[in-house]
């Protein structure tokens, strides 16, 4: 057989200069692959970052556990994909109501959620740390499905069909794949602080457990700082899941009650008594302040029981650094319970008088 070593040489040649076209096809297609993915993750991080879990499970925000846990049962068995083959809406329903019980069903999953609110919660944590620590096995063998559930869920989360005891659509027990890094858990520390340390920049040493050890860090906190404010530590949280970043430590302040003032805002108000005498005649009294000074008031004559005096720049400072509140002085007339005839004869002459 004759071979035409030209024709051959000249087809080798023409696939060898194939290969590098190959493979930037491939690099551009990969390339494609992980953008729609990342945009994908985006959107659904978007999407969760509006949903509300108590709406979706029809409980409200005070609803305890097991009223959590009855409610759920009753939505799951209703939308089940083995109860709605021909419905698609149901199938995305179900998914929605399982997600929202593996947030509201988990104590400390629904308090990180409280804490945040949806929109934070959203953002911070993605389907892989919501769906931990979820056994779908054990909740459908308990609705009476065997287990199904895990089957179903592979279905729908796109995957293929999970077994073992413990397996979720993201792992073997509770765990993710090991694949992606994980950032690690949030804490709330709730700190108490008198008025006298919230009206001035001060630092304050907190211990936490941190699995075995003990956590003691130093949290700054700021002058004029209120009851709910958070102060957020970087990495003071739980490690992360294969090798990402540790989460972050929420320290949630609680401004204690002051035996003497009440704040309102930025300012602060605070009562002293005077006498009768004195509110018909006029005096000058004492007032203390939050920052332990003491200051002399002027009450004119005719002062009103429950007026108001203020005290400009003498309330709490602004946390935002502008300035600060006012001091209000509330004056109440104090009036004798039993007065003496002395008195009762006074009290008579006024009468007389027209007061």
């Amino acid at each position: 057989m004759d071979v035409n070593h030209g024709a051959v040489k000249r087809k080798t040649q023409s696939l060898t200069c194939l290969h590098p076209l190959i493979t930037l096809c491939l690099y551009v297609r990969i390339h494609k692959f992980r953008v729609q993915r990342s945009r994908l993750v985006r959107v659904s991080r978007k999407a969760m970052a509006a949903k509300d879990y108590y709406q979706i499970l029809q409980v409200p925000r005070t609803a305890s556990q097991e009223e959590i846990k009855k409610s759920f049962r009753k939505l799951a068995m209703k939308y089940h994909p083995d109860h709605n083959k021909d419905d698609k809406g149901s199938e995305a329903k179900f998914k929605e109501i399982n997600e929202a019980y593996a947030v509201l069903g988990n104590p400390e999953k629904r308090k990180q959620y409280d804490t945040f609110g949806p929109d934070h919660f959203g953002k911070r944590y993605s389907q892989e740390d919501i769906f931990r620590d979820f056994d779908f096995s054990s909740i459908f063998r308990e609705f009476g499905f065997g287990g199904g559930g895990r089957n179903i869920f592979g279905q729908m989360f796109g995957g293929r069909s999970y077994g073992g005891a413990n397996r979720t659509p993201f792992g073997f027990d509770g765990y993710q794949s090991g694949r992606a890094p994980s950032k690690g858990q949030d804490l709330v520390y709730e700190l108490a602080v008198t008025m006298e340390e919230a009206a001035a920049t001060t630092s304050k040493v907190i211990s936490y457990q941190d699995g075995d050890s003990q956590q003691n860090i130093s949290v700054k906190i700021p002058a004029g700082i209120s009851t709910g404010k958070k102060l957020r530590v970087l990495g003071k949280g739980r490690p992360g899941m294969n090798g990402g970043p540790r989460g972050d430590l929420f320290v949630q302040i609680k401004v204690l009650d002051h035996p003497l003032f009440k704040r309102e805002e930025d300012d602060l108000i605070v009562t002293r008594e005077i006498r009768f005498s004195e509110a018909l005649g006029g005096t000058e009294i004492e007032v203390p302040t939050i920052d332990k000074k003491t200051l002399r008031l002027k009450i004119p004559a005719g002062a009103q029981c429950n007026a108001r005096f203020r005290l400009k720049g003498y309330g709490m400072p602004n946390m935002g650094g502008g300035g600060r509140g006012d001091a209000y002085v509330q004056v109440v007339v104090a009036l004798p319970e039993k007065p003496n005839k002395k008195q009762k004869a006074l009290i008579k002459d006024l009468e007389e008088a027209g007061l």
